[in-house]
């Protein structure tokens, strides 16, 4: 006896790093393949994001988000409550947080265990902050400032990206630098970069440093390709909370999973939960 295919509501996001139309086509092929149908779709930031009320009007139970981890972060957010569940799928270049609840497998393996029913509900461990909550990572600091050396890549920006790579390295050679201070961990004098992972026990604090102009070099390259896990850091441990703060007192910059947020002097971050179901295949 045949089944109704299950509706879901899809919501994309142009500019993340799969999400041309060969992928889209890809993503929707594959879904019809494993009995689900794409009821609606939702290309985020140029439409709203669906809402729980619409969602709950239209009867629909499942989200795929297919996007990277700065979209994904703002959907989640804005489902805290929702009675569905949140199929995260590997829309960006990262993809950090579908690493977290797939593991390495690909994307239609994960959708056909998810129609199998071979799947968990999880609510996973995240970094909450008065500046928002991170579900992939926190960086912190100076370093930062390759971010906007990335974008003008993405943007094929010759000229920016010239210009940026100059005010970048001069920001983390000479920008003032952030410290763990509460509780302390690592150098008092602190480093140009602060990374915060989330995971379900606890806050892991990565401190990454470089010694001369080539090895600011190496891990700015490293920054703009995001593999900022490449370049020299320290462990410096597993909290349930933590304070970064400039050691000069200064405003520093942040991103939070993948996104700036407003500069500020400090930001204190501890261990919460996410508050809506996100659908996991990994065990």
């Amino acid at each position: 006896m045949m089944t109704e295919p299950r509706p879901l509501w899809l919501v994309n996001n142009a500019s993340s790093g799969s999400n041309d139309d060969d992928g889209l086509e890809a993503l929707h092929r594959c879904c019809g393949t494993h009995g689900f149908r794409v009821a609606q779709r939702t290309t985020f930031p140029a439409e709203d994001l669906p809402t729980p009320a619409v969602l709950d009007a239209a009867g629909i139970d499942l989200v795929a988000v297919f996007a990277g981890d700065g979209t994904i972060n703002t959907l989640v957010t804005s489902l805290a409550g929702w009675g569905g569940q949140v199929l995260v799928l590997p829309g960006g270049t990262m993809n950090l947080l579908f690493h977290r609840l797939h593991g390495e497998a690909e994307m239609d393996a994960v959708i056909e265990r998810v129609a199998a029913g071979d799947y968990s509900c999880r609510r996973p461990g995240m970094a909450r902050s008065p500046a928002g909550d991170a579900f992939a990572g926190v960086l912190a600091g100076p370093g930062t400032s390759w971010n906007q050396v990335r974008e003008a890549m993405r943007d094929i920006a010759v000229l920016d990206v010239a210009t940026g790579v100059a005010a970048a390295l001069g920001e983390t050679v000479s920008g003032d630098m952030i410290a763990c201070t509460d509780p302390a961990l690592g150098r008092p004098e602190g480093y140009p970069l602060l990374m915060l992972t989330p995971t379900d026990e606890g806050l892991q604090v990565d401190a990454y440093h470089a010694e001369g102009v080539g090895e600011y070099l190496q891990q700015g390259w490293a920054l703009m390709r995001r593999n900022f896990r490449d370049g020299p850091h320290d462990r410096l441990g597993m909290v349930d909370q933590v304070t970064f703060a400039s050691v000069a007192g200064t405003a520093f910059g942040m991103l939070i999973d993948g996104e700036p947020s407003d500069p500020a002097p400090q930001a204190t971050f501890s261990l919460a939960r996410a508050e809506v179901d996100l659908i996991a295949t990994a065990t």
